[in-house]
């Protein structure tokens, strides 16, 4: 298992697009801080802080690791790479968990050059409030355990997918898709339960304020739990809710516990079926 790790970390190192990934996170890190703080000294009532941009990469990973797993993996089986990874006597399992270590520590790396690249803007011109270091610290672990999540969901397809262009369409989609179910989530569960009701007043011709008007499309009791529960279990569902900062239902903790089963399950799924499978 070392000499497997050993050589694919020797070829990550020589990925081109895992470099291309790492460097454009930095420098979009240094971007979106940059901006930040240009839009503060422009508005007097916006304040540049450090939480505003920071967790963006938890979202742009979620397009950036199905592309790179695919890659990664895929190259394996167009070039005869994982016929003779067995051939010298490395056994299917030492293989696939190989893989999705390597691209787990890739998909973390993204994440960290693009911190890298906001502190790089934020320690000279920010403002850091030490009293939110402990909740920023809790956010960043929850990001890299749906990072690996992620991770885990995109190893599997390309495990068992030997073609690297089906296998990246497929990834990338999936993310697309899962992403759009989650946004939809987000934008139900963000329905006010009243709406402000207002009516004309005859005598003075002015608008005032009545009582509130139920929202038919707010979410109540079973239904707004199978909502919440899907909100906090999909990895994009957490990458977004991280990225925004918004609230959300489950402890950090649970959030963690809900990647970690998507991560055990998919891996076990994984390594079950490629054990059986034919490599051409």
């Amino acid at each position: 298992m070392s000499r497997l790790l050993s050589a694919d970390f020797t070829k990550l190192r020589k990925h081109k697009f895992f470099w291309f990934c790492m460097i454009g996170m930095f420098l979009f890190g240094i971007f979106m801080a940059t901006m930040d703080y240009i839009s503060s000294l422009q508005s007097g009532d916006y304040e540049a802080q450090l939480s505003n941009v920071l967790f963006i990469y938890a979202l742009t990973v979620a397009i950036l690791i199905p592309a790179f797993v695919s890659l990664f993996v895929g190259t394996e089986y167009s070039d005869g790479t994982m016929r003779n990874k067995m051939i010298i006597g490395h056994t299917r399992l030492c293989i696939y968990l190989s893989n999705l270590i390597v691209c787990s520590v890739a998909g973390l790396g993204f994440c960290i050059s693009y911190m890298i690249g906001a502190f790089a803007v934020a320690v000279p011109f920010y403002t850091i409030d030490p009293g939110i270091l402990t909740g920023v610290a809790t956010l960043v672990l929850c990001s890299f355990v749906m990072c690996v999540a992620f991770t885990a969901l995109c190893t599997l397809t390309a495990m068992l997918c030997q073609n690297k262009a089906l296998t990246a369409v497929i990834n990338i989609l999936a993310a697309c898709f899962l992403l759009v179910i989650s946004i939809y989530i987000m934008s139900r569960l963000s329905q006010p339960e009243m709406y402000s009701g207002y009516s004309l007043n005859t005598e003075t011709g002015e608008i005032e304020m009545s009582e509130g008007i139920p929202n038919p499309d707010y979410l109540r009791g079973t239904e707004r739990e199978i909502y919440q529960f899907f909100n906090d279990f999909l990895p994009t569902g957490q990458a977004a809710n991280i990225t925004g900062q918004l609230s959300l239902s489950g402890s950090p903790g649970l959030l963690a516990s809900y990647s970690a089963c998507i991560i055990i399950v998919s891996t076990g799924a994984g390594i079950f079926v490629f054990k059986k499978k034919d490599i051409k």
